[in-house]
């Protein structure tokens, strides 16, 4: 079920509030075990059969962190760490088959001439957030800053539906003190308006944003993907229209995801923070995708010996965690080759601050001039690695970054919607983003000071008539828009 869907907005999450505050009214915890049926169902939508998988997968990861909780003593360490190791397996190898292996027996058989044949496996949706929140509980727990005897509390916290499809990546110290607050069993017109405001940013975002760049980046990297060249113009119209469609698109999906969890009562972290603003490509990936970010660092690189064990170690450290990132989007060359891009763009970022440093400047104070240079580079370093992100195969993927850097020409046939990718800019450079803009109304769970710090004056919401009309204009505009309701981009991992 797709949060843009009418099913959805006018069926499934009425009925789903209704439902769960009428039985918070009387025991918290049927309440809870309501949300967590109700987020089933949301993800049975797709595809029944996975929801076996998933309760699978939840029945698992629970008992496994139970017994490392309870089950060693301080002498038992090696144990501990060999059951750790075991969940943590288990868990990498249900991903790696559904989302790798096709993957690995085609690159097999293109590079060793075999030829095995298997059918196509379906990835299931969500799968790589879910697993990916369920290894960080179970680290926690070995860890002993995570432990969950509730079920109920931990079924919701893996299936609820806000987070289960596209993020984002949930700790369990952030929502279980939120499970148990008994606050959040209780209606609040506060929380609703302001939860229905940030769904209806998002969907605007989505709908009106977001899925108008798909008629300019859809011909050119399907024509590419078929062999055929594109023009310098092209290739890059469709490489700037793709940048600001996954920006819109995902951006839109995280304003949804907060907004809907809400209107629940409940606060999820912040995921995204305009990226596109970054000076430099460590500041954007402190802005995009930010609990994958978090979970990389925290349970991949740090583990791996972070910058602990001098700069060669650090450098490899740093280029394993944006390869194996890459690697978690998708499976494919594509993927890898973009994973990689932005490792080359991290250590070259950091091999720059250090010099900086022995030159000794103060690498946290920029002039104006240089902000505006750093930002300029960073984006066109982004721009240039989305298109590997979205490419069909490598080969298309190197056809438009050839044509990108002039090596077929200058040519400037073909499409490029100069004023629409002017306007989208200028939303996602200009603009305060929705955890700015509502930033007055605890929005979220915030984990970045340039939300918290952001002056915005009589341009952040409040509940007054004005915002009201605004806000019924955008959801009007964005509820009316055609009949077609498009997945979001991140669904495919």
């Amino acid at each position: 079920m797709l949060f843009n869907s009418y099913e959805f907005i006018f069926i499934f999450l009425p009925i789903s509030l209704f439902v769960f505050f009428q039985i918070g009214r009387f025991n918290q915890l049927w309440a809870a075990a309501w949300l967590g049926v109700a987020s089933l169902f949301f993800y049975g939508w797709w595809n029944p059969v996975y929801v076996l998988l998933l309760l699978a997968s939840i029945t698992f990861n629970y008992f496994t962190g139970i017994y490392l909780v309870r089950g060693f003593t301080r002498n038992d360490q090696s144990r501990k760490f060999l059951i750790l190791f075991f969940g943590v397996a288990c868990n990498l190898i249900l991903l790696g088959y559904f989302k790798y292996f096709n993957f690995f027996v085609n690159t097999l058989n293109s590079t060793g001439g075999f030829n095995y044949e298997i059918d196509t496996i379906i990835l299931p949706l969500g799968i790589s957030f879910f697993t990916f929140t369920q290894i960080a509980f179970l680290v926690d727990a070995s860890r002993g800053i995570a432990s969950e005897s509730n079920f109920i509390h931990y079924i919701l916290f893996v299936t609820y539906f806000p987070h289960l499809i596209a993020g984002p990546v949930l700790h369990h110290k952030e929502m279980m003190p939120q499970f148990q607050n008994s606050d959040i069993y209780r209606f609040n017109y506060k929380y609703v308006s302001i939860g229905l405001t940030i769904f209806l940013i998002g969907l605007f975002k989505k709908v009106m944003l977001a899925d108008e760049m798909v008629k300019y980046v859809k011909p050119v990297f399907e024509s590419a993907a078929h062999g055929n060249s594109v023009s310098f113009k092209e290739s890059w119209g469709s490489a700037l229209s793709y940048t600001l469609q996954l920006y819109f698109d995902f951006s839109g999906y995280s304003d949804m995801a907060i907004g809907i969890s809400r209107m629940f009562g409940i606060m999820l972290p912040v995921n995204f923070n305009s990226p596109y603003k970054s000076v430099n490509i460590i500041e954007f990936w402190r802005c995009w995708h930010m609990t994958l970010s978090r979970f990389l660092r925290d349970y991949l690189y740090i583990p791996l010996g972070g910058n602990r064990k001098g700069s060669i170690r650090r450098y490899s450290n740093l280029m394993i965690t944006m390869i194996l990132g890459g690697m978690w989007h998708g499976a494919g060359w594509t993927f890898i080759v973009w994973g990689t891009l932005h490792g080359v763009y991290l250590l070259i970022n950091n091999i720059w601050h250090s010099f900086r440093r022995f030159m000794g400047h103060d690498i946290s104070k920029s002039t104006f001039l240089g902000k505006i240079i750093g930002g300029f580079i960073t984006f066109i370093a982004v721009v240039f690695a989305w298109v590997f992100f979205r490419a069909d195969n490598l080969q298309a993927g190197l056809s438009i970054t050839q044509s990108m850097l002039g090596l077929n020409g200058f040519g400037f046939s073909g499409r490029f919607q100069l004023s629409m990718i002017a306007k989208l800019l200028a939303i996602a450079w200009l603009l305060p983003n929705t955890q700015q803009f509502m930033a007055k109304h605890e929005p979220s769970l915030l984990n970045h000071d340039n939300i918290n710090t952001y002056k915005l004056g009589w341009l952040q919401w409040n509940p007054t008539f004005i915002w009201f009309v605004f806000i019924f204009i955008i959801a009007s505009q964005s509820l009316l828009q055609g009949d077609e309701v498009s997945e979001f981009l991140y669904f495919q991992f």
